[in-house]
């Protein structure tokens, strides 16, 4: 007889979050213009192309790119065996950092996707913004190395090492990067350790909330065993419920370090401040952006979504078998639940 619970209690952890939902109002354009550059790439796996039509891109050009190619590479590595998710990785840093590079023949096309998005960022985003872009999604793509090799052998972290682990392969640190995409914030104010705090912090809460929406899907497909749900009922000895009232009670401190962080930034003069203010916002925006998207789209509650929001009650899945690998091995089949959030919602800071 199944011991586990019918349903899960979600707690709601943005109730007094103080950024609202905002949508570009360049949604309309822009999203013509995505879905038309994403398409034009023929070769590209029919189920990823469903996988797009799922979604409503709402960001501005470069935005949008990275996400498609975020949305590429997460649906194939996460169906990859460790060596196939390499070499996928392979391929995407090398455009990344040579976006005039003819990319080889016959190479998977998401060498190009990568090379066309880098060159059009290199084009269109601030100068200080390009170089910590172009880090940051490197480190989050040789995270995604590491996540598939560890996915393999069936690795599961201790709390503190999986938030410093999701940190990278959660992907949202090239987003927090093009948060200053039209800024030329110093290195100074954007290395500074109150500003990376908050951008950890950011993280962190992120991390929370898509582990607790996403738990229902994850325990049922087989992926939970990097869930922080599963990393809690672990390390403490819990049950579903009491571990998701950790999550909660956790992503309530993440949230006062958050605001109280926000007044102990430091001052660079006042026509610095107001860009790092600016800045700021569009972090604490993509907080709001992902618990937003994880309600708006079917992904994780089907069309239950609405219903579950209000009454707060997740009936749980039966456990499935995830899809073959399409380059080798046995892996989930997922849309990427990383970056994608803010698609929605984080494009109003980049008007």
């Amino acid at each position: 007889m199944d011991a586990r619970p019918k349903t899960i209690y979600l707690p709601d952890t943005m109730t007094n979050w103080p950024w609202p939902r905002a949508v570009n109002p360049h949604y309309e354009a822009v999203k013509i213009e995505a879905g038309a550059w994403f398409r034009s790439f023929e070769t590209l796996d029919p189920e990823l192309l469903k996988a797009f039509d799922k979604y409503d891109l709402e960001h501005l050009r470069v935005g949008c790119e990275v996400l498609d190619v975020q949305l590429v590479v997460d649906e194939v590595t996460d169906r990859s065996t460790a060596a196939g998710a390499k070499g996928i990785v392979d391929i995407v840093i090398d455009a990344l950092h040579n976006p005039y590079k003819i990319r080889p023949e016959g190479e998977y096309i998401v060498g190009e996707m990568m090379r066309q998005c880098s060159a059009r960022a290199m084009q269109t985003i601030s100068t200080t913004c390009y170089p910590r872009f172009i880090d940051s999604f490197t480190t989050y793509l040789r995270a995604v190395a590491v996540e598939a090799s560890d996915r393999e052998q069936g690795h599961c972290l201790g709390i503190d090492d999986h938030f410093k682990y999701r940190r990278e392969t959660g992907g949202m640190l090239p987003w927090f990067a093009l948060c200053g995409m039209e800024m030329n914030l110093p290195d100074e104010v954007y290395y500074h350790p109150a500003v990376v705090d908050m951008l950890e912090c950011a993280a962190d809460l992120i991390t929370v909330d898509n582990d607790m929406v996403s738990y229902n899907k994850e325990q049922a497909d087989g992926t939970d065993y990097n869930s922080l749900i599963t990393v809690v009922m672990v390390e403490f000895g819990l049950d579903i419920g009491s571990a998701m009232g950790w999550a909660a009670a956790y992503h309530t401190k993440l949230k006062t370090r958050f605001i109280d962080g926000l007044a102990n930034i430091p001052s660079w003069g006042p026509s610095t401040d107001i860009l790092v203010k600016e800045y700021l916002d569009g972090v604490g925006n993509w907080v709001r952006a992902n618990y937003c998207w994880s309600f708006d789209d079917q992904r994780y509650f089907g069309t239950m979504a609405a219903e579950i929001q209000e009454s707060r009650l997740v009936p749980l899945w039966p456990k499935v078998h995830s899809k073959a690998s399409i380059l080798g091995g046995e892996g989930p089949c997922r849309l990427p639940l990383r970056s994608v959030a803010g698609f929605l919602y984080v494009s109003i800071h980049f008007p």
